[in-house]
């Protein structure tokens, strides 16, 4: 998606990714990305040049998701080591600290700049039970009738 990394679109970038991922059903994944994406599109507006314009794209591959954002300036951010006391300046390593990988790369063309980071994909659990260990291991469920006009199926002999 293209924007203005303004505070006001920031919040709904925010909004937007937690929607794609829960849509995606990796609701884990939710307070991390949209945190990363956050301190992205901040670092857009405090510091890019010449203007706010950026693009984020969010990519689900496998078992990693990947986060980025583009913007036109070509300078590349720093990882910095900040005062306990500073007000700003963490953004980076709020990403690094959250995210499997990160990096940066300048464009190929000299327009600009691409931030992303990655996030492992929690593999599924099974919570449900299966049929056989919901009515008992070695055992059938009951026979369900589903038309009352036609006779339910004969059990089986057991083993």
């Amino acid at each position: 998606m293209e924007l203005q990394a303004l505070p006001s679109r920031i919040g709904q970038v925010r909004r937007i990714v937690s929607a794609q991922l829960r849509y995606w059903h990796l609701d884990p994944l939710i307070d991390p990305a949209a945190l990363g994406v956050t301190e992205l599109l901040t670092n857009v507006h405090r510091h890019a040049e010449p203007d706010k314009q950026c693009t984020v794209e969010i990519a689900l591959m496998l078992d990693r998701l990947t986060v980025s954002v583009r913007d036109q300036d070509p300078r590349l951010p720093r990882l910095r080591t900040c005062d306990p006391f500073a007000t700003h300046g963490r953004g980076l390593a709020l990403v690094a600290s959250v995210s499997q990988s990160w990096g940066m790369h300048a464009r190929d063309d000299g327009s600009g700049k691409v931030v992303w980071f990655t996030l492992a994909v929690p593999r599924p659990t099974a919570t449900a039970k299966s049929p056989l260990t919901a009515h008992g291991a070695g055992r059938t469920a009951p026979p369900h009738r589903t038309d009352a006009s036609r006779p339910a199926p004969a059990p089986t002999a057991p083993g």
